[in-house]
């Protein structure tokens, strides 16, 4: 192809066009541009070590615009047949802040995901062993991994039928790669924003567990593991979290009525008992053999959170 005749790609830092087709041509001026077809680092670009045409870019460079990387490096995967398109679009990507395997068709790409999972894949629709619809067919139908279509020659039914099967994107080719890695890095915030926060660590729980059973001390609530509540009365708590905050300990039923603030005029100590009953129908097992809340002969009661 003449010079004459090629359409000018420009910087390959800013403006180069993602076409197989005009490639080839260097630029006698500044030929550090020319992206070598065996993938091979371009000015301005690191590297990428263990490059196979076939699969990825093991240990890829990862390079930001201004020398900064703010979290994740997004994992992008290139699927095209052609060489020389594919190490271009690779390093381009690179260069803009992406970790890149390399493909060169559908089986690779397979190979590639049975290793790693990608956070987008940029898609040739026109290869010659496999279609590229078929590819998205069987990616959408198992994965969720977002998916870029480019082609040359798909016809407006395929690029239809690409969206319909759940690509998220197209591009035609030849494409300017600025608006490559644009339309890249909006798929990507489209998924972030369709995943939403990452959920956080549950909530402390609002009470305090002994055995089997939960008491919420904002509701005044018994639960048990199977979620069954059953709602304590304002003594029945204040009686059960006396015996709560005193674990282990002999209390005597006048000290009870002190930390559960229970005396009023008509109070005597058999008062205790009847709402210690009440308390072990609501948390013991076996009431009638209590393991939780045990009487101490002559003394009192002794609560064992363990149940022993």
């Amino acid at each position: 192809m003449s010079r004459a005749a090629a359409r000018p790609c420009g910087d390959i830092r800013d403006d180069t066009c993602y076409d197989a087709s005009l490639i080839r041509h260097v630029d006698a001026e500044h030929p550090a541009r020319h992206c070598p077809v065996d993938g091979a680092a371009m000015a301005g670009a690191a590297p990428a070590r263990g490059a196979d045409e076939g699969g990825g870019h093991e240990g890829a460079a990862r390079i930001a615009v201004g020398g900064t990387m703010t979290g994740p490096v997004p994992h992008v995967v290139v699927v095209d047949d052609e060489p020389d398109a594919r190490a271009m679009v690779g390093d381009y990507l690179r260069m803009h802040g992406f970790e890149v395997s390399l493909c060169d068709g559908g089986g690779a790409l397979r190979r590639r995901l049975a290793e790693v999972t990608p956070d987008l894949i940029v898609l040739d629709l026109n290869m010659p062993e496999e279609d590229g619809l078929s590819i998205v067919r069987d990616l959408k139908g198992r994965s969720t991994i977002s998916i870029i279509m480019l082609t040359a020659t798909a016809s407006p039914i395929d690029r239809v039928v690409g969206l319909e099967l759940g690509a998220d994107d197209y591009l035609p080719k030849p494409c300017e790669l600025r608006e490559l890695v644009a339309r890249i890095r909006s798929v990507l915030r489209r998924a972030a924003q369709a995943r939403g926060p990452a959920p956080g660590p549950a909530p402390p729980e609002a009470g305090i567990r002994f055995g089997r059973m939960l008491v919420d001390t904002e509701t005044l609530r018994l639960r048990d593991e199977a979620g069954t509540e059953q709602i304590l009365t304002r003594s029945e708590f204040a009686l059960l979290k006396a015996f709560l905050d005193n674990p282990k300990r002999v209390l005597t039923r006048e000290r009870l009525l002190d930390l559960a603030d229970a005396r009023d005029p008509e109070a005597f100590d058999r008062a205790i008992d009847v709402r210690i009953n009440r308390i072990r129908k609501k948390v013991e097992p076996d009431p009638g053999n209590p393991r939780f809340i045990k009487t101490v002969r002559g003394m009192g009661y002794v609560f064992r959170p363990d149940g022993d």
